[in-house]
């Protein structure tokens, strides 16, 4: 009976969704009380209902239940019940039913936490959100149905795919879903003011933190896919710019955008109209990115292969969302006010220059990924797009975003003097200089794109440590007394420091060795020598294993013994690589394992790596300034603020 609660569940939690929807907008229109308390109800109900769903489809994977056509197809019995519970996410229809938990666990949250906000715009807000949700339960019950029965039951399953059977797994989806669905909150309030007429410096207050929230998941999503792939695929590289990729890092890029520009509409009242565009597109490269992964349109180790009626119901939710919400914004945006003046020289201007230089940079990404597709749809050949292409346009974007980076949080708001932004950022300077042109020479190798990136690192790194100081000597209080969001925002561009010093480090001082190896044969990898010992058969709980033995040594120093693997999975014919990694947090030695090939002789691929682990540690120190920001005190509204945007914001608004 499992599938079939989980199925009815998810009915009743269509028919919620739309009554949330309705009564929630309506009431707000209308300035109807009950039809406005209705909407926290139905949000927590809508989390309930999704999540016995969710836990019916998870207990259908624990017990093997081969009579649900998803579980034959993403489960096997000899799978480990780790992974037979992290199936439930692995495939189409249960990672659509992850998303639509997540976008309801998001909506309960808003109706927990904004009781200080004015009733009818947490009603316009959750009846947004039931929009957005009604629609994707609508694709799961047509089109994507997760408790689909199999009649007669099969004997065995499919399994799950051995690509995903990892660690990373368990962890990648949820983190991304959270980021991708969490931009709906921003969505549903840039609407929500959009509705009421009011678009004015309060709906970013209570906007931003869901924004950073949100942005703070898609970084660590991001991350711990370019971690997976990193080890598990066994190549050896942290980014490949494919497509799928591409599809979650556009909206980040957007999503970063947006938080800036939130805070210049929630400081100075500016950017009124582009900040509301910016979360519309923001949600909207969100929705986008599901439909290139569910569509069938592109063929990626990440993608679902899927049927074309999924793309095309995909397709009109994502041009009735995108459509109706830019009409509304077309509507609405010529009556809004310009906000505060401010000069050319000033932290608004700065600001408005990183977001144009960030939504270019989207851009330019979105179309090196689309326009392979448009040529294919439309019949006009196949043409591939890869990294040259996006490095040509994608970095000389991001070194001017880098140099503002520093300057930005320098400069004060409305007007700045030249003088003083030059006498501030001397000594950040003079360090970049030094950084960029010696630690080149000092590391062997010297090159104009290793200093630069190394210079740009420094010139972040050095700002953000001088600009902490002086704020301490003036505030008279030490770093941790002040503001989580001002601490917040510079550990989030130490991050990127950190993160740009691995890039161009592992881009500049990597090596690559693919050869022959046979047993006792050496080969040097850095200052490190790794010795190949043979190779030994293993089983697991569903494959059969060849593993290496890799003697890793230094100066005549036995370190470690490394155990790369060559994995054979009873229910797949294609071969898995299990690199095998020894890393202490300065570099990688990275082996993998490739073909036997006769006479105890193996290909081997051997990569040094130095820094490589900072491209990783960079993204973490980016999501917890996210999390330090939004634990600010200031979105913590008093009572009083919340009687006077009530009158702001009245039900009739």
């Amino acid at each position: 009976m499992l599938p079939e609660i989980g199925h009815f569940s998810l009915i009743l939690a269509l028919f919620v969704a739309l009554a949330q929807a309705s009564l929630a907008l309506a009431g707000a229109a209308r300035g109807n009380a009950a039809w406005i308390a209705f909407a926290r109800p139905a949000a927590r109900a809508q989390l309930l209902l999704v999540a016995i769903s969710f836990i019916a489809l998870g207990g259908s994977f624990f017990t093997n239940d081969f009579s649900v056509l998803y579980v034959a197809q993403n489960s096997n019995s000899q799978l480990p019940w780790f992974y037979r519970i992290a199936a439930t996410w692995g495939g189409h229809e249960g990672s659509l039913l992850l998303w639509l938990l997540m976008q309801t666990g998001w909506a309960f949250a808003v109706s927990f936490f904004s009781r200080q906000l004015p009733e009818a715009m947490v009603a316009r807000v959750l009846g947004v959100l039931g929009l957005v949700t009604a629609g994707f339960l609508l694709f799961v019950l047509a089109t994507s149905n997760p408790f689909e029965r199999l009649m007669p039951p099969a004997m065995e399953g499919m399994d799950l795919n051995p690509l995903l059977q990892d660690i990373g797994l368990i962890l990648h989806p949820p983190l991304l879903y959270m980021g991708y669905v969490g931009f709906s909150v921003a969505f549903a309030f840039a609407v929500a003011a959009l509705l009421a007429g009011k678009l004015d410096s309060a709906w970013a207050r209570w906007s931003r933190p869901w924004a950073t929230a949100a942005w703070l998941f898609l970084t660590l999503g991001i991350a711990l896919g370019s971690w997976w792939a990193y080890y598990e695929l066994g190549w050896g590289g942290w980014w490949f710019w494919d497509p799928v990729e591409n599809s979650s890092f556009i909206p980040w890029l957007v999503g970063t955008a947006l938080i800036h520009s939130l805070a210049v509409t929630e400081k100075r009242g500016s950017f009124k109209n582009w900040t509301v565009l910016l979360a519309i597109c923001t949600f909207s490269f969100s929705l986008l990115g599901a439909f290139l992964v569910r569509s069938g349109v592109l063929t990626s180790v990440h993608a679902f292969a899927t049927d074309p009626r999924r793309g095309v119901f995909l397709l009109i939710l994502f041009a009735v969302v995108v459509g109706a919400s830019l009409v509304l914004f077309a509507l609405r945006a010529p009556k809004v006010s310009t906000g505060g003046q401010f000069s050319l020289v000033s932290r608004e201007t700065l600001l408005l220059v990183n977001n144009v230089l960030l939504a270019a940079a989207a851009g330019a990404v979105t179309l090196g990924t689309l326009y392979p597709l448009l040529l294919d749809a439309f019949d006009l050949g196949k043409i591939s797009v890869g990294p040259p292409y996006f490095n040509a346009i994608f970095v000389p974007l991001m070194i001017p975003a880098l140099l503002l980076m520093a300057i930005g949080p320098a400069a004060n708001w409305k007007s700045a003097k030249i003088a003083a932004l030059t006498k501030q950022l001397l000594h950040p300077a003079w360090i970049a200089l030094i950084v960029g042109i010696g630690a080149p020479l000092l590391l062997g190798r010297w090159s104009v794109l290793i200093a630069l990136g190394l210079g740009l690192a420094a010139w972040i790194a050095a700002s953000v440590a001088i600009g902490v100081m002086q704020r301490v000597r003036a505030t008279r209080s030490g770093p941790l007394k002040q503001p989580r969001s001002w601490l917040g925002m510079h550990l989030a561009h130490l991050g990127i420091a950190v993160f740009v010093t691995g890039v161009t480090l592992v881009m500049g001082y990597e090596t690559e060795q693919d050869l022959r190896m046979e047993p006792g044969a050496t080969v040097q990898a850095g200052s490190y020598d790794l010795t190949f010992r043979g190779v030994t058969k293993a089983t697991g709980p569903n494959y059969e294993a060849e593993i290496g033995d890799v003697l890793l040594s230094k100066n005549g120093k036995a370190l470690r013994t490394l155990h790369p693997e060559k994995r054979d999975y009873f229910s797949s014919d294609m071969p898995m690589t299990e690199a095998a990694i020894d890393a202490n947090g300065l570099r990688h030695v990275y082996v993998s394992l490739g073909e036997p090939l006769g006479g105890g002789s193996w290909s081997v691929r051997v990569y040094f790596k130095p820094f490589v682990d900072w491209i990783w540690i960079g993204c973490i120190l980016m999501a917890l300034g996210g999390l330090l920001a939004i634990s600010d005190r200031r979105y913590r509204l008093k009572r009083r603020r919340r009687q006077t945007d009530t009158a702001a914001h009245g039900v009739d608004a």
